[in-house]
């Protein structure tokens, strides 16, 4: 069999190429996919402000924990495997990386389906209990009807760019990523807009344009040139490969998991204190600091490889350097959101709907949202590093210091004295907290590997 030399090279150039042109290289297409997928979401929404109502945006923003809770399983196999990947690439043990390529696709064929069987069981008391009411309800149950058909999808789909980017194919995970959300528009108009479908329709858009690439994704890992493909054999569940992946998968899983929850309190929160508009508020300003954070994610997701790959190999120095610039990169993006969102919360506000109320509740809330915005970024690529290197009981402290352990607490008794904007100030006070946590043992950490540190 003949293997592509290309995709060897571009493997082992992980350990060799300059790590700021190597983070470029991985970071860009990454940012360049989460941003546009986040640019999705703002059209999205906005379709279904502008088109539906200001109460389907209020049902959407219902919907935020199922994807939340969703998404956690998908990264517990998606993140869990292809950093397993990096790593066993790293440590030129190819065999294995394969039948890790095999089990993560088992793995999301039977998580896929069982949270789907689960959640359709459920549905109503799970979105009664995540915050919908009688308005907000039929527009919440319309939109996951279609989104829990495709999960398996979902995915699939998710789990097959991660393990793209572990394989040192970041653009192609970036083209499969523009074409899913540039396929997801052009549906979203026509089903929304033209074809009057609602928000059931921006769900079918959904589930379709990732039908449509993952086909295309498949087809790349089918091709036996290629270093990692699809072949007889490696799909059987491995014991000891399962292990590893939850292993690592456990931190996305709990931060994700996690998220779900504190975002089930806070729309419960939101519309004790300020009904459902403020719901609708919270889903705007989560929207805009998800577009600028999507950079930062992009950022960590393009680390990830490299920092896997030279911990595999060993190679501390390159490890390090790529941390530090991850650190700088994501901060400098922050700051330059916080800037915008500050200067232009009403304009903002604006994009989603033409409701006066709706938009003075959302520009207050994204100023609120925002106070301290800059400061996560480090947070979030430190947590990731941890992750990469394969320290998951770190990972998972860090990934739940901010959400489970300062959120929570602070969105439940910062109310009694601020009313709604208590539940605001909940977000940069719970920022800034997890903040002051992460450095000081990042630093402490990081001792270990100062004989190999230039």
């Amino acid at each position: 069999m003949h293997i592509d030399m290309d995709n060897m090279q571009a493997t082992l150039e992980l350990g060799q190429k300059p790590v700021g042109r190597l983070l470029w290289q991985y970071a860009l297409p990454a940012i360049v996919a989460m941003t546009a997928s986040s640019l999705y979401n703002i059209i999205d929404r906005a379709m279904i402000g502008q088109v539906v109502g200001p109460e389907a945006i209020a049902g959407l923003g219902i919907t935020f924990p199922f994807m939340n809770l969703s998404a956690a399983f998908g990264a517990a196999v998606g993140v869990g495997s292809s950093t397993c990947i990096s790593v066993k690439l790293g440590q030129k043990d190819y065999k294995t990386a394969e039948n890790l390529l095999g089990n993560t696709v088992t793995l999301n064929l039977i998580v896929g389906f069982l949270f789907m069987v689960v959640c359709f069981v459920f549905l109503n008391p799970i979105l009664r209990f995540f915050g919908a009411s009688d308005a907000t309800l039929p527009y919440a149950r319309q939109f996951m009807e279609i989104i829990l058909a495709g999960n398996v999808i979902t995915h699939m789909y998710f789990g097959m760019n991660a393990v793209l980017r572990a394989a040192g194919k970041p653009r192609h995970a970036m083209y499969a990523t523009l074409f899913t959300v540039g396929m997801n528009i052009l549906l979203v108009v026509a089903f929304v807009w033209w074809f009057q479908w609602g928000i059931r329709g921006a769900a079918l858009a959904t589930i379709t344009s990732q039908s449509m690439a993952l086909c295309w994704q498949m087809r790349i890992f089918s091709d036996k040139r290629e270093l990692l493909h699809l072949k007889r054999g490696i799909y059987r569940l491995k014991a000891n490969l399962v292990r590893n992946i939850m292993a690592i998968g456990v931190s996305p899983f709990l931060m994700q998991t996690t998220s779900c929850v504190i975002v089930i309190f806070m729309n419960n929160q939101f519309v004790r204190y300020g009904g459902d508009m403020a719901v609708g508020a919270y889903s705007i300003a989560n929207s805009m600091a998800m577009v600028f954070f999507m950079f930062v994610m992009g950022v960590t997701q393009g680390m990830q490889p490299i920092v896997g790959y030279n911990y595999g190999a060993e190679k501390f120095d390159r490890m390090l350097r790529c941390l530090w610039l991850a650190i700088v990169v994501g901060t400098t993006i922050l700051l330059i959101g916080w800037l915008i969102c500050m200067l232009f919360p009403h304009q903002i506000a604006r994009i989603f709907t033409t409701d006066p109320t709706l938009i003075e509740m959302s520009a207050r809330g994204i100023r609120l949202d925002m106070l301290v915005f800059p400061i996560i970024a480090s947070q979030a690529v430190i947590t990731n590093f941890f992750q990469c290197i394969g320290k998951v009981k770190i990972s998972i402290f860090l990934s739940l210091s901010r959400q489970l352990f300062m959120l929570l607490p602070l969105a439940y008794l910062l109310p009694f004295w601020w009313q709604l904007d208590g539940v605001w100030y909940s977000m940069p006070f719970s920022d800034f907290g997890s903040f002051a946590m992460t450095w000081p043992l990042l630093l402490w950490y990081l001792r270990k590997f100062k004989t190999y540190a230039k």
